[in-house]
């Protein structure tokens, strides 16, 4: 079976489908199969995104990707701290 990748904004609206269709009595096997997810994805996305609206998500996905690149900002000038040190110290 082919994976497809969904986007936030979509798994937040599959989550809410789930969350209409509950209301309505249906177990949450049953409402889990019917918006196309297995129950692990569901719960996975659910413990992720669950509580979220389409903005904060949009918002999440912004922040995290600016704390990856300050990271790898980060990790860069440590290196070339280090390396000036070792300069400095005369360990060529």
């Amino acid at each position: 079976m082919a994976r497809k990748r969904r986007t936030a904004e979509e798994i937040v609206a599959k989550l809410r489908q789930v969350d209409v269709l509950m209301a309505r009595g249906k177990p949450v096997a049953n409402a889990v199969r019917a918006i196309g997810v297995t129950e692990v994805t569901y719960y996975r996305w659910r413990n992720e995104y669950g509580g979220l609206k389409g903005d904060q998500v949009k918002r999440l996905k912004e922040l995290e990707s600016e704390n990856t690149r300050l990271r790898r900002a980060i990790s860069d000038l440590t290196l070339d701290k280090l390396i000036l040190q070792e300069a400095a110290r005369g360990n060529f």
